[in-house]
């Protein structure tokens, strides 16, 4: 281990003995587990804070902290997708979890993709946040800046506050932007065929200024089965085990969200584009915002139930759209 004496974790964290780590993790709710993995340079707050109390209200939670990322001390080894996928996947078995559905954001993202071609039958469902299974998934000036980062490019960001709150060696922060440069730098990804092997059905979502083009999210949501006229060739052969005709018939789905992280919608009709065939609606949100123009407030839970609105919870208990994107995130 690298660094101070680890610190002990507030409640509900706990640690693990994984693949020569001490690897830290939390668990929160309970029902069907949902793994949660997060952001380069992230931390489970970072990445998820927002949504985890939504998502602990009906399932097992289990979140976890990689190498050399938040309280989980680093080790003398690169960091790699395969190895944080090791990692991973000896915790759930440490914990005795046989299958999750997998929620990766980023970096995470790539974890989640390793998991799912090398060990299919732990994974349920699948969420990826800002993927990319090739390098050509991120714009190049992603990597091209990435390599002129240095820790004081970082400073006053919470990235960097977080890790030196969390860290058991807050010193060994340049040491942590080193990996991860070279974890990109290296980076090579999983081939079309190997994303075409993925059984799970999985939710692709992105941000509409994210660094995953929007050109590489379609390509990903097409080579597992999306975007195909179902009523010409046939569904997927992947499906959920659900009968309704929505998710029958898209047992994999892409969104994007706004840089409000909220599923964009188009200004006639207040509908999303979610990867079906034509637009789905969606609710307000909370606060009476749609697109960037001030609304009137949103109509109560009933009237959007008669109007054919599904609203998914919220911190209001109205939530901010039916069917799909963070949605659909919630009730996996």
């Amino acid at each position: 281990m690298m660094g101070k004496k680890m610190p002990t974790p507030a409640a509900p964290g706990r640690y693990a003995p994984v693949n020569g780590l001490s690897m830290y993790y939390e668990i929160h709710g309970a029902g069907r587990p949902l793994v949660l993995l997060h952001g380069a340079f992230m931390t489970i707050e970072g990445s998820f804070q927002r949504m985890l109390p939504a998502l602990a209200a009906t399932r097992q939670v289990v979140a976890v902290e990689q190498q050399a990322h938040g309280h989980t001390a680093d080790i003398d080894r690169p960091l790699t997708y395969a190895g944080m996928a090791a990692d991973t996947v000896a915790l759930l078995r440490h914990l005795g979890i046989e299958r999750a559905d997998i929620f990766g954001y980023s970096m995470g993202a790539a974890i989640a993709i390793e998991i799912a071609i090398r060990h299919p039958d732990l994974v349920g469902k699948l969420v990826l946040a800002s993927p990319s299974y090739t390098r050509e998934g991120a714009y190049p000036e992603i990597y091209e800046g990435e390599e002129n980062l240095k820790p004081e490019d970082l400073a006053g960001t919470p990235f960097a506050e977080e890790y030196a709150r969390t860290a058991p060696n807050p010193d060994a922060w340049p040491v942590l932007i080193e990996k991860v440069k070279q974890l990109d730098r290296e980076f090579r990804g999983w081939t079309a065929e190997e994303i075409r092997s993925i059984r799970a059905p999985t939710l692709v979502i992105i941000g509409d200024s994210d660094v995953t083009r929007p050109e590489h999210a379609v390509e990903i949501f097409r080579l597992l089965g999306g975007g195909v006229p179902g009523d010409i060739v046939g569904l997927p052969a992947r499906r959920p085990p659900r009968h309704d005709s929505y998710h029958a018939h898209r047992p994999h789905r892409l969104a994007a969200l706004d840089d409000r992280g909220v599923p964009r919608c188009a200004r006639a009709g207040g509908r999303v584009s979610s990867g079906r065939s034509g637009p789905v609606p969606c609710a307000l949100r909370a606060d009476g915002v749609r697109e960037g123009h001030r609304r009137k407030p949103p109509a109560s839970r009933e009237q959007l139930q008669k109007r054919g609105l599904h609203p998914c919870p919220g911190e209001d208990g109205v939530g901010h759209l039916s069917g799909t994107c963070e949605g659909e995130v919630l009730r996996l």
